[in-house]
């Protein structure tokens, strides 16, 4: 609640605001950082605060698998420099992270991939009752427009926005998974077979 509370109590009258520098502020708040275990409470203080929040899922939770394979390998090597990065504003720092191919143990894949769906669904259940937008990394990749939406709902004037993130996983999904046939033949025919053929 203190974090919350500096975060939310900036001084919107400063140099930067009077300038336009600040439209609007906020945090990236993971789902499994505390959000899910104490939602009741941050309801209410959002609420209170007139916290509006935008949820950024991903489609494909195989991919997000992936993607968190990989940083944790990144988090325990350092394989930029001896530095953990997440994100990367550089493509030749992203091909180094790509090289990495996680092997998934399969037998607990599926159980993973319903756990991530069930932590999206159960979060947009217990913030139903905050102003909130969903957004789907896919759409927002593919769909620049999406990002209108964001603006539009945060009230704030349509302006270009950019990024110097660069996206580390840029082929298809078997591409970077070292056990790929594995991991095929135990999503093939189940409610997750269509993960197996995105390139996002």
């Amino acid at each position: 609640m203190k974090t919350l509370d500096k975060l939310y109590n900036l001084d919107w009258f400063s140099s930067a605001a009077k300038n336009e520098c600040t439209a609007a502020v906020g945090l990236k708040w993971m789902l499994n950082q505390g959000l899910m275990k104490h939602h009741q409470e941050i309801v209410e203080y959002f609420n209170r605060r007139g916290v509006s929040a935008i949820f950024l899922l991903r489609r494909n939770l195989l991919q997000r698998f992936v993607s968190i394979l990989a940083n944790d390998h990144d988090r325990n090597t350092k394989q930029l420099n001896g530095r953990h990065k997440a994100h990367v504003h550089h493509r030749g720092e992203a091909d180094v992270l790509a090289e990495y191919k996680p092997t998934i143990i399969t037998k607990s894949l599926i159980a993973e991939l319903k756990r991530s769906d069930k932590l999206a669904a159960d979060a947009l259940v217990n913030f139903k009752t905050i102003l909130n937008i969903v957004l789907y990394y896919e759409d927002v990749v593919s769909n620049r427009s999406k990002l209108t939406d964001v603006l539009d709902f945060l009230k704030l004037p349509k302006i270009k926005l950019s990024s110097r993130h660069v996206k580390i996983h840029t082929k298809r999904v078997r591409d970077h998974i070292n056990n790929w046939i594995d991991v095929y033949n135990t999503l093939n025919g189940t409610q997750y077979e269509s993960f197996l053929n995105s390139r996002r």
